[in-house]
């Protein structure tokens, strides 16, 4: 006799047998079972507000007082902190979703996804949903701080809009790193140094600090590719309306690009999260530890 939540089975197939709304519930269970310990860890564990409030603030006051050494428009101070809010996101992204996976692994937990009646996608989500919650307390933390200590002031002719843009934003993003969390743990050791080596060069690739459009061509691939960098040059035009500073885009085709980025990663994660799952029961590998 198998127990299944509250339900005992005495068919060894009745457990397969959910209707669809239990298939839901379960799902919807995991997704926030994994969200809890990372909303709940906002007041938990202080030592995160050191790493992700005051380390990024460093980055972006050095920058800051770059530009006032140069005697840049005012305008890129405030882009130099909205872009600094942003990268809590992106370090999110790549250090607890896309190399979680592989920790798990490491500590002995994935086989426990794997054989849990749910989807894989339902824990990325709880994860994706949990550390959205956790990073946007940071980010608001670092405007707030940037704005008042430098003085930014913001031109937001459309805050529907903005807010929409910034949402639209996040689920590409959260999506890329649902589909690294498949990729980094199929490669297995070297998910440690992808995670090192995605870092730096996306800052750059996004213009996190300084106007997009900057990089000349290389800012139309960057359109192409990378939600980061698309949702920080919309953001940009919808929060300083009056800098005069033109995006790579109209904020109209970027919100396009953006949910198109959207049903693409979340399409890629599905597809490369069915074959871990089927690889794991085929081959039985992807649990064994160091591997």
């Amino acid at each position: 006799m198998t127990r299944y939540g509250s339900t005992t089975a005495t068919n060894p197939r009745e457990a397969a047998d959910w209707s669809t709304g239990r298939v839901i519930r379960t799902n919807l269970r995991a997704v926030v079972g994994r969200a809890y310990p990372r909303v709940i860890g906002l007041t938990r564990e202080p030592s995160w507000l050191f790493f992700e409030i005051f380390l990024p603030f460093l980055a972006v006051s050095a920058f800051v007082f770059v530009y006032r050494a140069l005697e840049a428009p005012e305008a890129f101070i405030g882009f130099v902190v909205l872009g600094g809010a942003m990268t809590s996101f992106w370090l999110n992204v790549v250090w607890m979703m896309a190399a979680q996976f592989y920790w798990e692994k490491d500590q002995g937990n994935l086989e426990l996804y794997f054989t849990a009646p749910m989807h894989l996608m339902s824990i990325l989500a709880g994860m994706a949903i949990g550390g959205l919650v956790m990073t946007s307390s940071r980010a608001l933390a670092v405007i707030g701080i940037g704005s008042l200590l430098y003085g930014v002031t913001y031109d937001v002719q459309q805050p529907f809009l903005l807010a929409g843009v910034f949402l639209l934003t996040m689920i590409p993003l959260y999506g890329m790193g649902m589909l690294f969390a498949s990729l980094f743990l199929l490669w297995g050791r070297e998910a440690f140094h992808l995670a090192q080596l995605l870092q730096e060069p996306i800052y750059f690739l996004g213009g996190v600090n300084f106007p997009l459009r900057a990089i000349g061509p290389v800012a139309g691939v960057v359109v192409a590719t990378l939600p980061l960098g698309v949702g920080l040059d919309a953001m940009r035009q919808l929060a300083f309306a009056d800098s005069g500073v033109e995006g790579v885009l109209p904020v109209g085709p970027e919100v396009l690009i953006l949910s198109a980025m959207g049903v693409v990663f979340l399409v890629a994660a599905r597809l490369a999260l069915g074959y871990l799952e089927t690889l794991a029961r085929r081959e039985g590998r992807l649990t064994l530890r160091w591997q």
